[in-house]
């Protein structure tokens, strides 16, 4: 074969992580130059790749198409990506994908999942081109063999193999469903919940009491505080004791109901792999049946052009058209699997949260919380003890100190009195200075007055000249 005609078919590719844009420009420029089916470059590199190819056929150099992957180079990506992946590489100028399908998949006989996985990126491919990478050099030789072997023993013809195909698998995966959605029961936590409401209502209010004034007071409330605190106490504790017990039970049934979900997990999968090889074996049957024994009997009816050559094609094309809705159904019930299996760990999941959140409770808040009960009976002990002697303390300082300011006091006053005479010169002294103050106000008082009346005769003089002036002004 011509070198030309063989690079007509080859994709020029360069996928290296350290590959830079002189690097992609390079392949770029070999492949116009050789005339390759295209260049497979990263998706980073397409937008760039795509307007430098462009200008390159502009100036006559020819057009190349440019190829890039999706899910490289392990075919782990989750589909949506891949699907998202091959949008964006269509926008920037791709006209090829190649994707890596997920050999867990292959290896776990998921072929519905890849189906569906190529389904939805062909779609986003917009018509372009899309290749579907699987390395076959993982694959064991007993899985590649597996769908291939049970499909030749599959028998259109037979109806009442048909009826019965996958029916056994069918019935397992029905069976299955109804014994989960009896084996798993909703936690009911709203006995404890109740528990530990009114749990915290005492927690709140422990050792929480009015305490009135005064020392007899105090004395008398202490023994009764203290002995109410003990009866507090023993209450919450019994409380703690049975919300313990309570979560301790729950906590055995949900560590039951994890294991038991285990089992449901592995053997939903177990289901899962028996629809999905009874499905792709019929449709690999069904694909065979049709491109060859349907072929010839619709060959040999034309041919011939005998009725009954043509109502055995006829026949043969309903029997294949019951086949395929047997296979949708299958797939119908396979979908129910496929549904349980993220389902169960969900349920699952939350068992082991709820779990480990009672194994906290058990391990770190309720001895917490009984720790803390001791402490307070502890510390009102000491506060009550405390207190009292503060009390007694600060009375008796108060009652020298009184006492002593008391006396004082008495004995400052009597000796006082006894060394007064019976008027004080002090007060002698007092009457005759307000007598002479007095007598020296009114002296006061009487010439202010005399000076007062001489100030007013003036004024009513000059009063008397002004209204006299007005009149004669008004008779002129």
């Amino acid at each position: 074969m011509d070198v030309k005609e063989i690079l007509k078919h080859v994709d020029h590719t360069l996928l290296k992580q350290t590959a830079t844009w002189d690097d992609i420009k390079q392949i770029c420029d070999d492949g116009i130059k050789y005339g390759c089916a295209s260049v497979c470059i990263p998706q980073t590199y397409v937008n760039h790749a795509a307007h430098y190819v462009a200008e390159q056929q502009h100036y006559g150099f020819g057009q190349l198409p440019i190829c890039t992957v999706i899910g490289f180079p392990n075919g782990y990506t989750p589909s949506g990506i891949k699907c998202m992946e091959a949008e964006s590489a269509v926008a920037d100028g791709a006209t090829e994908i190649d994707m890596v399908i997920n050999l867990g998949w292959v290896k776990e006989g998921q072929y519905d999942k890849i189906l569906q996985e190529i389904n939805s990126v062909k779609i986003s491919c917009h018509g372009n081109i899309l290749k579907v990478i699987i390395e076959t050099c993982l694959l064991t030789e007993e899985e590649k063999q597996a769908v291939e072997a049970f499909s030749h023993k599959i028998d259109i013809r037979d109806t009442n193999q048909v009826l019965q195909y996958g029916a056994a698998a069918q019935k397992s995966v029905a069976s299955f469903s109804e014994n989960a959605l009896n084996n798993v029961r909703s936690k009911d936590m709203g006995e404890i919940g109740e528990d530990l409401s009114r749990l915290v209502v005492e927690l709140k209010g422990f050792g929480e009491e009015d305490e009135k004034k005064g020392l007899f007071g105090l004395f008398k409330k202490a023994s009764n505080k203290l002995e109410t605190m003990k009866a507090q106490y023993s209450k919450v504790e019994a409380n703690v004791d049975k919300i313990a017990q309570n979560l301790e039970n729950h906590q055995i049934t949900l560590l039951k109901d994890v294991a038991m979900f285990d089992q449901m997990y592995e053997l939903n999968l177990k289901y899962y792999k028996e629809l999905t090889m009874y499905i792709l074996a019929g449709k690999k049957r069904l694909a065979e049946v049709r491109s060859t024994e349907l072929e010839a009997l619709r060959k040999k009816a034309e041919q011939s052009g005998l009725a009954e050559d043509a109502q055995a094609y006829n026949d043969l094309v309903n029997l294949c058209n019951r086949f395929e809705k047997k296979l949708h159904d299958l797939e119908l019930t396979r979908m129910v699997s496929v549904q349980m299996g993220p389902q169960t760990r969900l349920l699952q999941n939350n068992d082991t949260l709820m779990i480990e959140k009672i194994q906290s409770s058990l391990v770190n808040t309720i001895p917490l919380w009984k720790s803390q009960m001791v402490l307070a009976l502890g510390m009102e002990h000491g506060r009550q003890a405390t207190a009292a002697q503060n009390a007694v303390t600060e009375m008796t300082n108060d009652l020298l100190k009184k006492n002593a300011d008391t006396l004082k006091m008495g004995t400052i006053a009597t000796a006082k009195e006894a060394e007064r005479s019976i008027i004080d010169i002090e007060t002698l002294q007092h009457t005759n200075q307000q007598l002479i103050s007095t007598l020296d106000e009114v002296l006061n008082i009487q010439k202010e007055g005399a000076a007062k009346r001489k100030e007013a005769e003036v004024e009513l003089g000059k009063i008397e000249g002004e209204l006299k002036q007005k009149l004669m002004e008004l008779r002129g």
